[in-house]
């Protein structure tokens, strides 16, 4: 559902992942980052090309925690920002930013002492957003993550 204009977002936003039952994760958009990544934890890799692990919704209390089985797109090296590199699982789903939804590949990685549970890269905001890095929250209000049925 991408639209002929680009929305604008700020370098903070809310957001959902209904595929995932998610709603109203803080992500931080970062448009020096290629990829995406999500906040996960107990990493287990399944039979038939899975992978099944718990995303941390809520950084604040640590206590909003859902499992999730998705089918693995690809694993790759990665180098964090600290410069070490680590093999990571891709896993894809839909997310919604303001209006927009549409299909997004997700790197599961430990961002347990980083500010956004979430990261928002150039691949997932290409073409259909525009950030304003001087404001936050620009398509929706700020408010607690849910957890829902997917």
């Amino acid at each position: 559902m991408s639209h002929s204009h680009p929305t604008l977002i700020g370098w903070k936003e809310s957001i959902d992942l209904p595929e995932w039952g998610i709603s109203d994760i803080t992500a931080k958009t970062d448009t020096g980052a290629r990829r995406s990544a999500i906040d996960v934890e107990n990493i287990v890799e399944l039979p038939g090309n899975r992978v099944q692990f718990d995303v941390a919704a809520d950084r604040r209390t640590g206590q909003l925690k859902k499992t999730i089985v998705a089918k693995i797109e690809h694993q790759t090296h990665v180098r964090s920002s600290n410069g070490q590199q680590h093999e990571r699982y891709f896993v894809a789903t839909k997310v919604r930013v303001g209006d927009t939804v549409k299909k997004i590949e997700l790197s599961l990685s430990n961002r347990k002492h980083m500010q956004c549970r979430m990261l928002l890269g150039r691949l997932a905001l290409e073409g259909d957003f525009i950030v304003d890095c001087s404001k936050s929250f620009l398509t929706r209000p700020n408010r607690k993550p849910k957890l829902g049925k997917r």
